[in-house]
């Protein structure tokens, strides 16, 4: 990218730091103000979600387990930025802790040789759902992640799955999109924003819930 696109996206993305050249306190001081009003308003929102969508996230986590204990596996799925959530919530699950064995989980992301194949021969829209196909079974989670709910091939996954019999989630934010009219979500968690990074940063939020629930549900069956 060149000097003047690297400005131009710069100013875009941070206005304040053009407008307060040259002057370094006033730079800090709004540098500090736009950080405490970011830091305020993801509280807000976590509380708002809590409010909103805590029984919807009990009721969840209570599938998610009953899914663990039958044998089920968990696979996670986005684009872009949810993919790289898609990978985290795989980890966090699959991962082993003090007294308790990891979860079999898997993102459907991950692996970039399938994926450019099947992109190659079907096309994006149809990648997730061709993928649940061939891993998935009735006994399984599909956990379908999107900012906006409007991912074509996220909500094809998810009809797949629920095809499948499998027990799917999706979280999304911007009123829902297509997960919320799609018909195919047992579980839909949406952010009430329409802030991407406060949406992602409170989907990291319920998705580490959901993992806490779980575990707590699965050790007192133990």
């Amino acid at each position: 990218m060149s000097g003047a696109g690297e400005k131009a996206v710069s100013d875009a993305l941070y206005p304040f730091l053009s407008s307060a050249a040259g002057d370094v306190e006033s730079l800090l001081a709004t540098v500090t103000r736009s950080t405490a009003e970011k830091a305020r308003e993801i509280v807000v929102l976590r509380q708002e979600v809590l409010t909103r969508l805590g029984p919807r996230i009990a009721a969840c986590a209570g599938a998610l387990a009953a899914a663990f204990a039958d044998g089920g596996r968990l696979f996670t799925f986005g684009n872009g930025g949810s993919s790289t959530d898609a990978q985290a919530v795989a980890h966090l699950f699959l991962a082993p802790g003090p007294g308790h064995r990891g979860l079999p989980a898997m993102s459907l992301t991950t692996d970039v040789a399938l994926l450019t194949a099947l992109t190659n021969d079907i096309g994006f829209d149809a990648v997730f759902a061709r993928q649940l196909a061939a891993l998935g079974t009735g006994t399984d989670i599909a956990m379908g992640i999107s900012t906006s709910g409007g991912s074509l091939n996220v909500v094809r996954g998810l009809q797949e799955a629920k095809r499948l019999g499998m027990v799917t989630v999706g979280l999304a934010g911007s009123g829902g999109g297509q997960l919320a009219e799609c018909g195919a979500v047992d579980h839909l968690l949406v952010i009430p924003s329409s802030s991407v990074h406060r949406i992602q940063e409170a989907q990291a939020t319920v998705c580490h819930v959901l993992w806490e629930s779980v575990r707590r549900a699965l050790d007192e069956a133990d």
